[in-house]
Parts: C-alpha cells; sequence; structure tokens
C-alpha cells in the first residue's frame, strides 16, 4: 500500500547538488576545450558549449518532469520501454546516419539522437523490474538466461551498428546480476577469461624454440601448459572423479578463449579498434595513428602539473592536438588546465556520486528501485573508470563518454533520466509499506 505525499518530498538533494556540480563542470571544461576568441558568447548554438548549454536546460526539465511522475510509472511500463528501444536500436540499423563507422543516429533537423544511449537505462528499467518479480536470487539456469537475454539483446543490436564500445557497457551488468545472487565463481572465470584472452594476445604471435629444433606459437604453448596442468590436476585427484569433470570443463573454456581472440580481433572488432587494443598492450607501436590520441592526451595531462596552466591557457587544448577532446577525451582538458588537483577532485565528485547511490540503495524498501539503483551504479562506474582509463592509457579507447561531462546531447540526456528516475524512486521510499 502507499500513501499520498507531496510531489517531490524527500528527494536527495545531496544527489541532485553532486549532479549539477558534475554538469556544470563538464560545461566549463567543454567551453575550454573548444574556446575560440572570435566565438566568446556562451549562447552561440554554432559552438559545442553552446549546443551543450541548451542540452543542459532540456535536460534539467527532463529532470522536473521526472520528479513529477508517479514512481510507480516506470515499474509498471518497464517493459514496454524497453520494448519500444529495442524496436529504435533495430530500426537505426536500416535507416540512421553513419558518424565514425557506427550507425548508431537518428538526424532530427540539427541535432542526432543515439538511441543507444537509451537504451542502458531502458536495459536497468526492465533488468530491475524481472529481477524484483523473482524469489529463487537467480538461482537456477532458466533466470539466468533470461536475465542474459535481457541484457545481451541491446548489446547485440549495438554490436550490429559497429559500435562496439557502447555494446561493451553492459558488461556493467554483470555487477548487478552479482549483487542479487549470482555466484561469485562466475565473476572469477569472467576474471580469468580476459586474463587468458590478454596472455593470448601477447604470446599468440611469438615463437618459441623447444629442443631437437622444434618451434611452437605462444598461443599453442599456452593450451600445451593448461593441459599438462590440468592433466597433474586430474592425476592429484584420480580418486575424485567428481572433480574430473569441471576441471575438463576448464580445460575446454580456456582453449576456447585463446582459439576466439582471432576470431574476435578479425570478425567482431573493427581494425582500428584491435590496433588500439595492440599498442595499449605494447604489442604495436604507433604513435602517429592508432596511439596517438592516447599520446597527446598524456602529454596534456603530464604537462598541466600539480595545479595545471590555468583555465582557457591549456595549450594542447588550445591548439587542438588531442583528437575528440570535448567528448571522448575531455578528461585531458581538465588534467591540462587544473592539473592533478583539478582531476583529483573531479575523481572525488564521481566517488561521492556512486557511493552516494550506494547509500540511498541500500534504504530502499522496494526491491524494484534497489536492484534499479545498483544498476545506475554500475553503468556510471564502468563509463568513469573505462573513459579515464583511456585517457591515460590504461584501458583502450573503445569511444563511450564521461558521464555529465563529455559533449552530447543524447548522453547528457540519457544519464540524466538514469539518475533522476532513481532519485525519484528515493523519494517515493517512504510511500512503500
Amino acid at each position: 500500500m502507499r500513501r499520498n505525499s507531496g510531489l517531490i518530498d524527500h528527494v536527495d538533494w545531496l544527489l541532485v547538488g553532486l549532479f549539477f556540480i558534475l554538469v556544470l563542470a563538464g560545461w566549463l571544461n567543454i567551453y575550454a576545450a573548444v574556446y575560440n576568441e572570435d566565438f566568446q558568447s556562451i549562447f552561440d548554438t554554432s559552438q559545442r558549449y553552446g549546443k551543450q548549454l541548451l542540452w543542459i536546460f532540456t535536460a534539467i526539465g527532463i529532470a522536473t518532469v521526472i520528479l513529477l511522475i508517479d514512481e510507480r510509472f516506470f515499474s509498471t511500463f518497464g517493459y514496454l520501454i524497453y520494448g519500444l528501444v529495442l524496436f529504435l536500436l533495430v530500426v537505426v540499423i536500416f535507416v540512421g546516419d553513419e558518424t565514425k563507422g557506427a550507425t548508431s543516429w537518428f538526424s532530427i533537423g540539427g541535432f542526432k539522437i543515439q538511441p543507444s544511449e537509451f537504451s542502458k537505462f531502458a536495459t536497468n528499467l526492465a533488468l530491475a523490474k524481472y529481477l524484483s518479480t523473482i524469489n529463487n536470487k537467480l538461482k537456477d539456469i532458466k533466470t539466468k538466461l533470461i536475465a542474459i537475454a535481457i541484457i545481451g539483446l541491446p548489446a547485440i543490436l549495438i554490436l550490429l551498428q559497429n559500435d562496439t564500445g557502447s555494446a561493451l557497457v553492459y558488461g556493467a551488468f554483470i555487477l548487478v546480476l552479482y549483487r542479487e545472487g549470482l555466484s561469485g565463481n562466475i565473476l572469477i572465470v569472467g576474471v580469468a577469461a580476459a586474463f587468458l584472452f590478454v596472455m593470448t594476445l601477447i604470446f599468440q604471435n611469438e615463437i618459441y624454440h623447444l629442443p631437437f629444433d622444434l618451434k611452437i606459437g605462444g598461443a599453442a604453448l599456452l593450451i600445451i601448459v593448461l593441459s599438462s596442468f590440468s592433466l597433474v590436476l586430474i592425476l592429484l585427484n584420480r580418486k575424485k572423479k567428481q572433480l574430473i569433470i569441471p576441471i575438463l570443463a576448464i580445460l575446454i573454456g580456456a582453449v576456447g578463449v585463446i582459439k576466439s581472440v582471432d576470431y574476435v580481433f578479425t570478425t567482431v572488432l573493427e581494425p582500428h579498434q584491435s590496433k588500439r587494443i595492440n599498442v595499449m598492450l605494447g604489442i604495436e607501436s604507433d604513435p602517429k595513428g592508432a596511439g596517438y590520441n592516447v599520446n597527446q592526451s598524456l602529454i596534456a595531462i603530464g604537462s598541466g602539473g600539480l595545479t595545471g596552466k590555468g583555465y582557457l591557457k591549456g595549450t594542447q587544448t588550445k591548439y587542438d592536438f588531442v583528437p575528440e577532446q570535448s567528448t571522448d577525451f575531455i578528461f585531458c582538458t581538465i588534467g591540462e588546465e587544473w592539473g592533478f588537483v583539478g582531476s583529483f577532485f573531479v575523481v572525488i565528485l564521481f566517488l561521492a556520486l556512486l557511493l552516494r547511490i550506494l547509500y540511498l540503495c541500500a534504504r530502499q524498501r522496494s526491491n524494484f528501485a534497489r536492484i534499479y539503483g545498483y544498476g545506475v551504479a554500475s553503468i556510471l562506474f564502468f563509463h568513469f573508470t573505462i573513459n579515464i582509463g583511456m585517457t591515460i592509457g590504461l584501458a583502450p579507447v573503445i569511444g563511450i563518454p564521461l558521464p555529465f561531462f563529455s559533449y552530447g546531447g543524447s548522453s547528457l540526456w540519457a544519464f540524466t533520466i538514469l539518475l533522476f528516475v532513481f532519485i525519484k524512486m528515493d523519494a517515493d521510499r517512504l510511500e512503500v509499506l
């Protein structure tokens, strides 16, 4: 049962305040990234900061509307919203505009809308609705498969748009599944598979010389080592026959990961994406090609020193040395102009946002709101860590925005909707009896 309350009673204004601080800081850095002395008006919509300001005002309007809507709307129509977004993801493949190799955009007048940005919100709604209706906490195969299908469908459609980076974001939902009862062993297997994938990348092109003038490739050597290790385990546990099948299953899975590397690099990933990963791992050196963005980003961040060069005084920024500096590489503007101190402050702001969301999740009375909140935190955490990791060379360049900072209306609106729906759920938590 529920009792009536004011429209925006119990809103967590601390979380709202963090949102406004991040959005304002993002706009200031977009202004710096594209600053041109010939276009100094902040309302000049021919410049990116002018357009972003319009999107900020409309995002505030969207947030206000969300706070006025009954929280039950989102749980009631969660599946419908999810289905509508899936439909848009299919349509954009056939009629969407291509930008940087990805067919992910609808053009409306002079603006572009990217459905994949909103699909993260819709998927979070649908997943929260489904998981809140089950009682077995992801213990049976059917439940797991349905949850994976909810996450996987939009990811596959986004892959078909040649937008691998956005599709990888859906891996963040594994944290939600783990929080809702998914075995920790699956996370361990996932981390081990990722590690093996990277090791295969590093060693597969190496040739090793064995006794008797034998030569063997790195990937084959990894398979031999894993097979030998598995054989030793089987011999040591030959009296425990129940362990033999799991050991063999893990070996088969490991061999499958090793053999999948070439397929993923030649079929799933675009050539420039594969090259960027190789450059990041040190397999290739291409400072003027695939490694150019990261190298220039590192120069910009490093040149900022402790306190930065000062607002609007970044030379790497001013002379456009870093491509995509107002979008995917916005963090290097912070590093150059505000230095380590400014970068650290931005990281603290994001950590405060994430910790506040997790705190609010813990006090929810509704399973739907709690699970949705964990999804919000997981998506923001993935974007935050990978985007900053890209700019400092610790993650491959996969082209995902920094929440509330990167230029773009679709991403700003989508993150605003994602966050404020949870703020509304939290505001209405006391109405759930």
